[in-house]
This record gives structure tokens, C-alpha cells and sequence, in this order.
């Protein structure tokens, strides 16, 4: 991590100048988002939003394979959470129902992203219900995910059959997944969780952030040794590129290991790939879907936006007011979500059931390009709240 540099911020002016954001725009941003919720639950009730939209519509799914229904859900509790409507909270326990039956039939969860799935559906009803029974899905959940971290190596393999050596690799979304088992670790008091999420934290880090702070999307390891051998991406323009979601989920990641671990080397490795986001953002804010473009004509990434945004905002409690880029990082979420709110919703586009324009899943495997996405949604949804209040974390 040493050689990792700290490129500093290239054009400080971009993010001193006042956004403009008033809390009347988030206020109306977030009612905007709470009502095509609402508008919504009937029809994704016992089904999900697809992970991306076709025509920026959101076409159902069962809750029995991908890796994105938790982020529904999610937003439904958010939904519920700040207008204390019941018939969110009502709607919400339905889908958790879906939950528990997918983990005891462990269906489609032959991957990490146990936390994306269950720390918004299960963590979070525990938490603003005190749902015991929801506790101890989200427990279970965690099991689950545990099972999937090697000892050799140090971190929880990500796709896949474990004994497939061509699945021996993390990926860097897993930072997101890891707070599912730090969570475990408070309830249960069993420190196993936490040995395996803060091991598994150290390991990414150390392989997946490249000297000049830009990220590797996924790294392999030697199943026989344990030893680290290349890094690739699955979803960036290239092997050497730096995929923007990619970069999004450490700007996010680092500060949510941080919050659990308290090492600082979390933090430091925040500020370096959070400097790397900010110096390539173009003109209105919103990444590209791979920082390799700065400019031009190729596809923007709303959502890695929206992750990066709330990634800002929960680092923002950790550095102390005197830190020279509070200001800056702080000025940066509210420059991002500014121009989301202003360009990316989907406020004139009655049409559509999502709540963000021009995401993209994947380019490589030609799905769900310039689309909404659920996750991309979620994460904008809590933007908007963790503005408004001292909003207690799901993760």
C-alpha cells in the first residue's frame, strides 16, 4: 500500500465553487423518489425490480437468482423509514419473507453478494423493526457468505463453484458485502465474522488498488499457494483501465471498513482512490463507465455517481473538521447529486419505474447500457436521505 500514490486533487476550483443545492431540491428530490416508490409497490410486491431496466422500464423477477433484489427492498425500507408509512414497512416483510426462503433453499447465492441481498432486506428490518426473525435470516446469511472465505490467501472468493480454480479470485464489490459479516460479528459476539471481513479487506487492498490509485476490478490468486497472480476486470473497458463502478465501490468500501475496524490505513487508501474519481469526472460531475474517458462520446455511469456520492458523505464523518479536503470531498457529493437530481432523474419520464437515467451494468457483456439500474437507484435514494439527516446505516 506504501507505493500507492496520493495524486492530490488536479483542479481544487471544480469543487470550491457553491453547488447550488438547496434542502428544498433534495427535500423534493427525495419525495420525488418516495413517491415512485409508492407507485411501484403493488406491482413489485412479491416480485422484484430486474437488475436493469429495458426502455428504462424495470421488467419483474423472483427472488431466486442475481444478485440485486436487496436494493429494492432497500429502498422500500428507506421509503418507510423516513415517512413512517406503514404500507411500506407491510410491503417490505412480504419481500423479506422471499429472503428467508431463498436462503434456506440457497437459491442463486453461489456467489459473495450475500451482504448486497441481505444487509438491505434483513440487516435493515432488523434494525428499524426489531424483528428477531429477520435477525436471524440475515445471521444465516452471513453463514453463508462465510463459508466462501480461503484461508489460503486470505479473502472470500467471489463467483462460483469454491472448487473451481478458475473461480480462486475476489472482486472490489465485495467491500459492500463485507459490513454483512462485521454486522454478525456485534449481534453474535462470534468473532469469526469479523477475522474473515477484516482479512478479506486487507487482501483487496493490497491487490486491487494499483500504484497510481486506480483499481483492478478483479484479481486471481493461486489456489495451491494462495498468492496473489494478475488482476482483470469483467466489466471495464480493459485489463489495465479503471472501471468507474469499480472505483466507486472503494471510494464507498474503504470508509465502511474503516467505520468497523478503525484502521487507519482504510482511510488513507480512501483519500487515494477517491482523489483518482474526483480528477476525472467531466464537466457536469457524472463518471463515465470507465475512467479510462474523460470526454467524448461514450456512455456515463449515473450509478457509480451515486455510489461515490454516499461514499463521500459517510468519510465525511470520520475526518475531523480541520482535515484540508473535507470541504472539497463534501462539495464534490453535493456537486454530483446536484446534477443528478438536475440531468439524470427520471422526473419527465413518467414512463419509466426507475428512478435514474443513463446507468450502464455491463458494456462488455452488452446488458443494461444506458438503463436504469436498481442498484443505481438504491444508492441515489440514500444520498438523498443521508443529506437530510443523521441517517443510521443498513450496512
Amino acid at each position: 500500500m506504501s507505493t500507492v500514490i496520493e495524486e492530490g486533487i488536479k483542479q481544487p476550483e471544480k469543487f470550491t465553487y457553491n453547488h447550488g443545492l438547496t434542502k428544498e431540491q433534495v427535500e423534493r428530490a427525495l419525495n420525488q423518489a418516495i413517491q415512485k416508490v409508492e407507485e411501484n409497490l403493488e406491482h413489485f410486491k412479491d416480485t422484484f425490480p430486474d437488475a436493469a431496466s429495458v426502455n428504462n422500464v424495470y421488467q419483474p423477477v423472483k427472488n431466486d437468482h442475481e444478485w440485486t433484489q436487496g436494493f429494492w427492498t432497500g429502498m422500500i425500507w428507506l421509503a418507510y423509514e423516513t415517512t413512517g408509512d406503514e404500507k411500506f414497512r407491510e410491503v417490505a416483510e412480504i419481500q423479506v419473507e422471499t429472503f428467508k426462503k431463498r436462503i434456506d433453499e440457497r437459491l442463486g447465492l453461489d456467489h459473495h453478494d450475500l451482504g448486497f441481498l441481505y444487509t438491505l432486506s434483513c440487516v435493515a428490518a432488523y434494525k428499524l423493526t426489531g424483528n428477531k426473525e429477520e435477525k436471524d435470516i440475515a445471521i444465516k446469511a452471513a453463514d453463508t457468505l462465510l463459508e466462501r472465505f480461503s484461508e489460503k490467501g486470505e479473502f472470500i472468493q467471489a463467483w462460483g463453484n469454491l472448487n473451481d480454480p478458475n473461480n480462486y479470485r475476489l472482486i472490489i464489490d465485495c467491500y459492500l458485502n463485507l459490513p454483512l459479516l462485521f454486522w454478525a460479528s456485534e449481534v453474535t459476539g462470534d468473532g469469526r465474522y469479523y477475522e474473515a471481513a477484516y482479512k478479506h479487506a486487507k487482501t483487496a487492498m493490497h491487490v486491487v488498488v494499483r500504484d497510481d490509485a486506480s483499481t483492478f476490478h478483479t484479481y486471481y490468486f493461486d489456489r495451491e499457494t494462495g498468492e496473489p497472480t494478475k488482476g482483470v476486470t469483467a466489466q471495464g473497458y480493459s485489463d489495465d483501465s479503471c472501471w468507474s463502478r469499480g472505483q466507486a465501490w472503494g471510494v464507498y468500501g474503504f470508509p465502511l471498513s474503516y467505520m468497523y475496524t478503525k484502521d487507519e490505513r482504510f482511510m488513507e487508501m480512501y483519500h487515494k482512490v477517491t482523489q483518482y474519481f474526483l480528477n476525472r469526472l467531466p464537466e457536469d460531475y457524472i463518471p463515465y463507465w470507465d475512467l479510462i474517458f474523460t470526454e467524448g462520446d461514450q456512455y456515463r455511469d449515473s450509478s457509480a455517481a451515486s455510489i461515490a456520492i454516499c461514499g463521500l458523505l459517510e468519510a465525511d464523518k470520520w475526518l475531523p473538521a480541520d482535515h484540508p479536503l473535507k470541504k472539497i470531498y463534501r462539495n464534490a457529493a453535493l456537486h454530483m447529486l446536484k446534477s443528478l437530481i438536475d440531468n439524470y432523474t427520471t422526473i419527465d419520464h413518467p414512463e419509466s419505474n426507475g428512478l435514474l437515467l443513463h446507468a450502464v451494468y455491463s458494456i462488455p457483456h452488452n446488458g443494461g447500457v444506458d438503463e436504469c439500474n436498481i442498484w443505481g437507484d438504491y444508492y441515489y435514494m440514500e444520498a438523498l436521505v443521508r443529506v437530510l439527516k443523521d441517517w443510521e446505516l443498513y450496512w
